[in-house]
């Protein structure tokens, strides 16, 4: 397809322009709907005391386990960072899938293929280290076994879903001029089908799910669900006690698919205390959670498409390639798409955390026990080892619920709210 400069600098403004527009309506839509206040208007002030709630040794093993996985978790981002940046600024993506040989899309598959073993193995000793320390505090139950077996599956399902996209990027620019447009879209529509489809696809693949058996539990959760308006088509449990100690429940899929699902390891807690976990669950349901969260992710991933291409022109030099229809180009995409998750995990975080405060505030309007809702959120910090003060760069790049003494303010904010007694 001939192209000439003026034609180019066309499609580059037009680009722009579409970025531009769509930059904006995603900061609209995620303005809209993020709950900015949990509690109503007029709330008191509570603030975080970990002292309060948790014993001295409670708050120094969370200051312990915090300590030991900082480092290879800052490491292993890092060489996430450094991996992404060597496949942008650099021919190293390019070389390391120049020598596959076949037609176009079985190279693009297996450079995505390539790359990602490369990544994997890049990182795999800091994942021996995290799970070593895992184990260490007790809260990993897996064989070596079992946990390169979910490594491997979590690598497969990466590889399927980037050889898809990747795949698509690379077809339509050997086709289309305008190619981000049809990129965008498609990455908006693999966004959001995946998003309906991992719950019956891909959460097989990691847990066993089993009804819950007849009695006061199941009843009572189902009974919870249908009072507040969220339907539920069954309750499971997944066999998560064959790798972690952690408890957690969520509610998962849309529709006739939507199940609330309950860690086995949570049915250990007092009845009441899971029924208040399922709530807390049952308000992302009721709220349409993940589906917002679906809207702004579809969304990202058009904007990353049409950004892609303006971006494509002042990398391609260095990433060693000439056309993002080339195979050679699967390096340079993967790189970005890297950086791009890298760069939207802050804001992802800072919206995460005000729904997930809104879900607690749901919880307790739904149950009205604060005092269960503080004993809970005491059991989970100190089952899970949760850090119980993150510093800043943590809460900002990690960070995706409000810590624990934050909930548990929360909570007695919500009681003097109420006219409750305060926990």
């Amino acid at each position: 397809m001939p192209r000439d400069g003026a034609g180019d600098a066309r499609l580059r403004r037009q680009a722009a322009v579409a970025l531009g527009l769509l930059g904006a309506v995603i900061l609209a839509v995620a303005a809209f709907t993020t709950p900015w206040r949990a509690l109503a208007e007029g709330a008191p002030d509570v603030a975080p005391d970990p002292s309060r709630d948790f014993s001295a040794a409670q708050i120094a093993r969370s200051q312990a386990f915090d300590a030991a996985t900082s480092l290879p978790g800052y490491l292993s981002l890092g060489l996430t960072v450094l991996f992404a940046a060597l496949l942008v600024a650099t021919p190293f993506g390019a070389r390391a899938v120049g020598w596959l040989r076949g037609p176009w899309w079985a190279r693009t598959v297996l450079g995505v293929l390539v790359l990602t073993a490369i990544a994997e193995v890049i990182r795999w000793p800091l994942g021996v280290w995290f799970e070593t320390l895992l184990r260490d505090y007790g809260l990993s139950t897996q064989n070596w076994a079992s946990w390169a077996g979910d490594r491997l599956k979590s690598a497969g399902i990466n590889v399927v879903l980037m050889s898809v996209m990747v795949l698509a990027i690379v077809a339509l620019a050997r086709k289309v001029r305008r190619w981000w447009i049809p990129a965008a879209a498609g990455a908006f529509a693999l966004t959001v089908g995946a998003s309906f489809v991992y719950p019956v696809v891909f959460e097989p693949v990691f847990n066993d799910f089993t009804s819950m058996r007849a009695g006061a539990l199941r009843a009572n959760l189902l009974a919870m669900a249908q009072r507040d308006g969220v339907p539920v088509d069954d309750v499971l449990v997944a066999d998560a006690s064959r790798r972690t100690t952690a408890l957690n429940a969520y509610v998962s899929g849309f529709g006739a698919t939507r199940r609330i699902v309950v860690y086995d390891t949570l049915l250990k807690a007092p009845q009441r205390e899971i029924e208040l976990v399922v709530a807390h669950e049952l308000g992302h349901a009721k709220y349409r959670d993940v589906l917002n969260g679906t809207l702004i992710g579809g969304l990202g991933a058009a904007f990353g498409a049409i950004l892609l291409f303006l971006l494509f022109g002042a990398l391609r030099r260095r990433a060693g390639i000439t056309s993002i229809g080339d195979p050679r180009a699967v390096g340079l995409i993967i790189g970005l798409l890297g950086l791009a998750g890298l760069v939207s995990g802050p804001g992802e975080n800072v919206i995460s955390r005000h729904v997930e405060a809104r879900a607690d505030a749901h919880a307790l309007d739904l149950t009205r026990d604060p005092a269960m809702f503080v004993a809970m959120q005491k059991r989970l910090a100190t089952t899970n080892i949760s850090d119980l003060s993150p510093d800043a760069v943590e809460y900002v790049l990690y960070v995706s619920h409000p810590s624990s003494p934050e909930r548990i303010a929360m909570a007695r904010a919500w009681a003097k709210l109420n006219g409750v007694p305060e926990p």
